[in-house]
C-alpha cells in the first residue's frame, strides 16, 4: 500500500462517518459529525499539496526541494475556523436543549426525553 492510498482511505472513512453522524437526530451526534467532516476536509487540503517526506516547508537558498507551505497554512486556518464553528454549534445546541427540553435536531421530543420530562415533573 502506498501513502496516497492510506490518506485517501482515511479521507473517505472520515467523510462517510461525518456524513452519517450529521444525519443523526441528536445535536451532539450532529456536532461530532461536523467535526469528523472538517477533519476529512483538513486531510484533503493537506494532501492536495502533494505528500512529501523529509522536506522542509520553508524555502531557503540552501534547500533545493521543499514542501508546499500553502496547504499547511490553509489547514491551520481551517482548524481555527472549525474550532469556532464547533463552539458556536455547541452553544446553539445547549440553548435549544434548555429552551425545548429535547436535544432532537428537528425539535420533536423523543420517547426517552418524554420519560425524563415526566420524571422531573413528578419531583
Amino acid at each position: 500500500m502506498t501513502l496516497e492510498f492510506l490518506v485517501a482511505s482515511a479521507i473517505g472513512v472520515l467523510t462517510a462517518g461525518g456524513i452519517y453522524m450529521i444525519l443523526r437526530g441528536r445535536t451532539f451526534q450532529v456536532v461530532l459529525g461536523l467535526t469528523l467532516f472538517s477533519y476529512a476536509v483538513n486531510l484533503f487540503l493537506f494532501a492536495s499539496g502533494r505528500l512529501t517526506v523529509n522536506r522542509p516547508p520553508i524555502w531557503s537558498k540552501t534547500v533545493t526541494e521543499y514542501a508546499d507551505p500553502l496547504p499547511q497554512a490553509l489547514v491551520l486556518t481551517a482548524i481555527v475556523i472549525t474550532f469556532g464553528m464547533t463552539a458556536f454549534a455547541v452553544v446553539l445546541a445547549l440553548r435549544s436543549f434548555l429552551e425545548t427540553g429535547s436535544d432532537q435536531v428537528d425539535g420533536d421530543i423523543a420517547p426517552c426525553d418524554a420519560n425524563a420530562k415526566n420524571t422531573k415533573a413528578e419531583r
